[in-house]
């Protein structure tokens, strides 16, 4: 596995030997593409919950994210992720989380978030045994008020024989993008009800 592009374009990364399932290069690179695109990348702060290996998250960083955070709670996908980030040098702009996504999604939505600390990106690829709950109740963590910035964008990797998220209020899907057994749906936050 490598990085695609951006300034560590090229670089191999480290992946956990059993247990993860890594986002394949094409499918990042259309993500990306998708991404730039949408001119989400350049200073944003990225979330990238079941991590793995940081692929996602990494990837953002190089193409010119500012902070990023990767959150996993496998022994395995933490080490690797942890060695990605000292092998390409990105202490302490890219951060490795020890712990499971929904407490760290839980925390988000308890806690008040000042206007620039706000999430501008956020890639979900989680097991794809995740249940359809658990999946919904990470995204209405992220749906509370004051996680996301304006014009932020949730990325969400899933197994093609697997329903269309329970998208929150706060949330609106708005890009669904099927690669063989995978697909990615595309959300951003929903404007207010008046």
């Amino acid at each position: 596995m490598r990085i695609v592009a951006g300034s560590l374009g090229g670089r191999t990364l480290v992946v956990p030997p059993k247990g993860t399932r890594p986002t394949s290069d094409r499918v990042r690179e259309a993500i990306f593409s998708r991404l730039d695109h949408l001119d989400v990348l350049d200073g944003a702060r990225v979330l990238d919950l079941y991590a793995g290996s940081g692929a996602l998250g990494l990837e953002a960083a190089s193409r010119g994210a500012r902070h990023v955070t990767l959150v996993d709670s496998a022994r395995a996908a933490v080490a690797a992720a942890r060695k990605n980030v000292a092998d390409l040098g990105l202490a302490p702009r890219v951060r490795v989380v020890a712990g499971p996504a929904e407490r760290y999604t839980g925390a988000l939505a308890d806690a008040p978030h000042p206007s620039g600390d706000r999430l501008d990106l956020v890639f979900l690829d989680p097991p794809y045994d995740l249940s359809d709950d658990g999946l919904a109740r990470v995204l209405r963590d992220l749906a509370a008020p004051g996680v996301l910035a304006p014009g932020a964008v949730v990325v969400v990797e899933r197994s093609a024989r697997s329903p269309e998220p329970a998208w929150p209020d706060g949330l609106a899907p708005f890009g669904r993008k099927p690669y063989g057994e995978t697909v990615v749906h595309y959300a951003e936050p929903a404007d207010p009800t008046p």
